[in-house]
């Protein structure tokens, strides 16, 4: 047996915060110190933060980055650490893991595949190293003293143990580096993450990490970041160490903690027997001078039962609704208190989207103190000095959670009961604002200038969207009132169709929802009304019964008079077939008559007629609309079917509207 302590740490990292980020190093390096770790692999980019954009285009990020990276050796004695920054060599910037052993910089691998699809624009700032290149780049320190180092395609012999990296990207792609690794007889691949979230991605991620380590016969240590880092992108975390095709350690994922380390005893004396009885075939691997020979000792210990978690959430029945509840509360919260924000704002109509962003910010002070505990929830916030007395999760609700129910004379006491319910079960504040008198005032004051009288029959649309963009300076003031955020209550349904008011429900400086379809908010609240989360595997479950009061109506804007009986679905089209229409349309890329074809399959209760008059509906909608969706204040990335056009989805503000592809759905006799 060759026995060697190794962990992977998750961290929660903001860009360009070099205090912070220095200090959750260190953090894990003392933990993985207490832990016996020989062998500690941080996550990408972690000294400036994975999400700087155009910041990498900056001198001085790098230069702070290279003294943040100096500053941490000392902290590095008789351990080996990976650590994530951004190089530059010959005018180019490189994403690079910088191998540090007792206090001493060892040399930079670069990433050789970059993530450059979706939410990801690595290729922007970043170049991908060529394979089977290696340099020798300068580096000066504060000092003023020079050393050179290699960078580039490169494996390290660590005492006797062969080290080697897959960064990210690397690990996703078919030639990645691992299957060149192998040829080197490597012992240890390391893969330091910035990995996002989204739905049933871990098992993506155990695929990866077990079939390059039962492949290459080595063992995989990942390492992912954890939190809201930069806004948009939520990381879950979830270290994973492998060892030859086992998983012998899995971390906690979705926790409110600024670090986290997960360590495991692997035996690389296994993982080379395996590899020997694997091989069949012998080259002589070329490109020897590509492996850094460095001395190290590692002590003698024991093995060490596998440490494999086992949250009985991640084996749910309903893992998306559990997923989206703890992604939504960490979301919140990271961003919540990263922009020092006082608290949350919600517009409380009594429907599903308002009501499903409220009960949000509850599950992130409940979901917040069970992870991390009430002190350390607070010593997050002191900025917030109204909750440091505070003692329970209701209690600091009460302060962190503002909402208003804002009726005209088109409202109904059922959309008022259920928002006055769903705040008291929150414990929430509960205001209600009668604004029929503003938008009665707008009317008459139109009327007037114009020279007629305003219908139902003849202003149908500008009737609707005024009352809910009266709606907009009530509650604004209010968050101005609180130092809070408001939050935008539209979601993903609505914004592929665009049925919603620019500067009325649109209002807000962050909109957790635009990338959720309608029809998963309305099963999610179901869930949270009736089965619940289960508390620390206890068995015992929580729920919000309140939402009865939302999930017994049928959705609607109550922008018309009662009378019409207004709903969502009536305006626009079933829900469920509007996401099916979206999926094929905006994910899969499918022109009208192939949507209306799929849809014939999977929606054989509806006419022929009807499905292509939805089909030709939603297609004007989209092109029609793009410009609202260009203006929705950010969304959080939950999935592959995110529709904002600054990180997943571009479509043209201005284009010919698929008038061509839609005559030839009209005219399709199938």
């Amino acid at each position: 047996m060759k026995l060697i302590k190794v962990a992977g740490a998750v961290l929660n990292q903001t860009p360009l915060a070099w205090e912070n980020n220095k200090q959750n190093i260190i953090n894990a390096i003392e933990e993985a110190r207490k832990q016996k770790v020989s062998i500690l692999c941080l996550p990408e980019l972690c000294i400036t933060g994975y999400g700087c954009e155009d910041a990498f285009y900056s001198i001085g990020v790098h230069q702070t980055a290279m003294e943040v990276l100096h500053e941490i050796l000392p902290h590095t004695s008789n351990m080996v650490v990976c650590l994530g920054l951004p190089l530059m060599y010959q005018n180019r910037i490189f994403n690079t893991a910088c191998l540090v052993i007792n206090e001493q910089i060892i040399g930079f691998v670069a990433k050789r595949f970059l993530a450059g699809n979706g939410i990801h624009y690595e290729p922007r700032w970043f170049t991908p190293w060529p394979e089977d290149e290696k340099i020798d780049i300068t580096i000066t320190d504060k000092k003023g003293n020079k050393k050179s180092y290699p960078l580039g395609d490169i494996h390290y012999n660590v005492g006797g143990v062969k080290i080697g990296f897959e960064i990210c990207e690397d690990a996703w792609v078919a030639n990645r580096p691992g299957r060149k690794l192998y040829k080197f007889g490597i012992d240890l691949i390391m893969n330091p993450s910035a990995s996002h979230f989204a739905f049933s991605k871990l098992d993506i991620r155990k695929r990866f990490v077990l079939e390059g380590s039962r492949a290459f016969g080595t063992a995989y240590i990942y390492a992912n970041l954890l939190g809201n880092e930069a806004g948009r992108a939520i990381y879950d975390g979830g270290t994973l160490i492998a060892s030859s095709g086992t998983l012998v350690a899995v971390g906690e994922r979705l926790t409110f903690d600024d670090y986290l380390v997960t360590s495991a005893v692997i035996d690389i004396a296994e993982a080379r027997m395996a590899q020997a009885q694997a091989s069949t075939v012998f080259n002589v691997p070329d490109m020897q001078d590509t492996c850094i020979e460095v001395d190290f000792t590692y002590p003698q210990i024991l093995p060490e039962n596998p440490q494999i978690l086992d949250n009985p959430w991640e084996k749910s029945q309903y893992l998306q609704e559990e997923e989206f509840a703890r992604v939504q509360a960490l979301g919140l919260f990271d961003y919540m208190r990263k922009s020092y924000s006082k608290g949350f704002v919600i517009s409380l109509s009594g429907g599903a989207d308002s009501s499903a962003i409220t009960c949000c910010c509850y599950l992130m002070i409940k979901m917040g103190i069970e992870s991390i505990g009430l002190e350390k929830f607070k010593q997050k916030l002191a900025y917030i000095k109204e909750i440091q007395h505070c003692q329970t999760v209701d209690e600091i609700a009460h302060r962190l959670i503002t909402t208003a129910y804002q009726p005209t004379e088109n409202s109904s006491i059922v959309t008022q009961t259920a928002a006055r319910e769903v705040a008291k079960a929150v414990n929430a504040k509960f205001y209600e604002f009668n604004i029929n008198t503003i938008y009665k005032e707008y009317t008459y004051l139109i009327s007037n200038a114009i020279g007629r009288e305003l219908s139902w029959q003849t202003d149908d649309i500008p009737l609707q969207n005024i009352q809910a963009r009266v709606r907009a300076p009530s509650i604004w003031m209010l968050a101005n009132i609180k130092n809070a955020l408001l939050l935008s209550t539209s979601n993903r349904s609505e914004a592929a169709v665009g049925y919603a008011t620019m500067d009325g429900d649109t209002s807000g400086g962050l909109s957790p929802i635009a990338g959720i379809d309608k029809a998963f908010l309305r099963q999610w609240l179901r869930w949270l009304e009736k089965v619940g989360y289960d508390l620390k595997g206890t068995e015992e479950f929580f729920r919000i019964p309140a939402l009865q009061y939302v999930n017994e109506q049928q959705p609607t804007a109550e922008l018309r008079p009662l009378e019409n009986k207004q709903t969502d679905e009536d305006d626009l089209m079933p829900y469920d077939l509007l996401d099916s229409i979206e999926e094929a349309a905006i994910r899969d890329k499918k022109m009208p008559l192939e949507c209306y074809i799929l849809l014939q399959l999977k929606y054989p209760q509806y006419t022929k007629a009807q499905l292509k008059t939805w089909v030709a509906k939603f297609f004007k909608l989209w092109c029609r609309n793009q410009w609202k969706r260009e203006r929705y204040a950010p969304s959080f990335h939950l999935d592959d079917k995110n529709l904002d056009p600054k990180t997943w989805c571009r479509f043209p503000i201005l284009s010919g509207g698929f008038e061509r592809e839609l005559r030839e759905l009209e005219a399709y006799e199938g």
